[in-house]
């Protein structure tokens, strides 16, 4: 039993589908994994115990009436802890919600509950989601699989952990600047960044609306296209017959290659070299307009995220993380005409990039151009963190500035991904090229 921890949500769910794992079983295996783990307060913020296997128990209730409601139906996982659940404290890694508690579940852990998924509980981020870092002095920071002096990425830092050390076959986190992506690069998982709008953020604490997303952390692009799928309430998509054979892909040369981490740039000419063995074209591309929409970031993230949290913040900014608090305020300092035009141009930029990208499959890229920073040097040197926190989300916020949905794929490098940019609701497109890349990549 101890096997299934290790094992992709979709394996399991066919084990589940031919009888040979049972739900129920494979929830208790969790949940006592969970609790046995020395890590277990530092990844899940609560276990859901009583919910989660009462879930099972009626999961395995309908796979052995052969009435399973997904290929996921008893596939246990966890969830960010910004996902309102009914009666489960939800308060987005903030003291600010310390005690916050309500009365229904989000839409998308409502979609999901309804497909058979098991919530085993909510996890750990960066507070109120406002950090690529993973660290949280404020309530926990989880481990990194691959360095243990070492953050996990964020802001779904708890979601790749509980993914990564076996506590969880799939970790729902969100993205707003990267926030799967990095995670789940660091942590060597496959994380999907959906488009902005296509999944409901009903019941979702948020962090700034138009950049925030939902999506997985997962063992494979399988599981990803499964788990869009049961957030959704739909079919996923098919992955048959995928292959990178007469596939154009762009290698973005602009900004996302600048200041790679030695190790980050051997991986990622690595994974250039197997995409062209595996009968793919890379070409490189050169959007000139670039650099002007990512310096726009500070204007547009941080006037909505204090524009949404001016008021709860400003009540008791002692309870917050001071580094986190600076990076809020600077939100005060932008005016509504800076942010209205900020928009209008990134809109224009993005229009830019449509062109620039159309003779493309994909756009590919190093996922972080750093490897994961050391926690002690965050906490203890100003500018460290700073810099880092820039670094870790700089080539990820390419795809949210540009509207876009994305995948994080590992390399076979430790916490080194690569980032694959598909076109706005472009998913199903997405995850069929991901599969293929993996491939080539495994």
């Amino acid at each position: 039993m101890s096997d299934w921890l290790k094992m992709s949500a979709a394996d399991l769910g066919r084990g589940i589908e031919c009888g040979e794992i049972d739900p129920l079983q494979l929830t208790h295996t969790y949940l006592e994994a969970i609790d046995a783990h020395p890590l277990r307060d530092r990844i899940y913020a609560r276990v859901t115990h009583d919910r989660a296997l009462s879930e099972a128990t009626a999961a395995a209730k309908r796979a052995r009436a052969g009435q399973r409601r997904s290929m996921l139906d008893g596939v246990p996982i966890s969830w960010k802890d910004l996902y309102d659940s009914a009666g489960v404290g939800t308060e987005s890694g903030s003291d600010l919600l310390l005690g916050r508690v309500p009365d229904q579940d989000a839409l998308v852990l409502r979609n999901a509950t309804a497909m058979g998924t098991v919530c085993l509980g909510k996890t750990h981020m960066s507070e109120l989601a406002f950090s690529g870092l993973g660290l949280n002095p404020v309530k926990e920071t989880p481990p990194c699989i691959n360095d243990g002096d070492a953050v996990p990425g964020g802001s779904s830092s708890g979601a790749a952990a509980s993914v990564a050390f076996g506590l969880a076959a799939c970790g729902i986190g969100t993205d707003t600047g990267g926030s799967v992506r990095i995670p789940s690069a660091w942590n060597d998982l496959v994380g999907l960044k959906t488009t902005s709008g296509r999944i409901s953020l009903e019941g979702v604490v948020p962090l700034c609306l138009k950049f925030d997303t939902v999506g997985p952390l997962a063992r494979s692009v399988e599981d990803a296209a499964l788990f869009l799928g049961v957030l959704e309430g739909a079919p996923a998509a098919d992955l048959r017959g995928a292959s990178l054979k007469g596939r154009r892909f762009a290698d973005l040369q602009t900004v996302a290659l600048d200041d790679l981490d030695d190790t980050v740039r051997a991986a990622h000419e690595m994974a250039l070299d197997r995409l062209r063995a595996a009968g793919a074209e890379v070409v490189p591309l050169v959007v000139p307009e670039l650099p002007e929409a990512m310096a726009l970031s500070g204007v547009l993230f941080t006037a909505e995220a204090y524009g949404l949290w001016k008021e709860v913040i400003e009540a008791s900014p002692d309870l917050m993380f001071p580094a986190i608090l600076e990076r809020f305020r600077a939100g005060g300092d932008v005016s509504g005409a800076d942010y209205v035009a900020a928009w209008a141009r990134i809109e224009q930029i993005r229009m830019v990039w449509d062109q620039a990208s159309s003779g493309f499959d994909a756009v590919l890229c190093p996922t972080s151009p750093i490897l994961p920073p050391n926690m002690a040097r965050l906490l203890s040197e100003d500018d460290y963190y700073v810099h880092a926190n820039l670094m870790a989300l700089r080539n990820t916020r390419i795809g949210n500035l540009m509207g876009l949905c994305a995948l994080s794929l590992p390399v076979g490098t430790a916490s080194c991904g690569l980032q694959v940019l598909g076109q706005p609701d472009g998913e199903a497109a997405l995850l069929r090229l991901g599969t293929a890349i993996e491939r080539a990549l495994a």
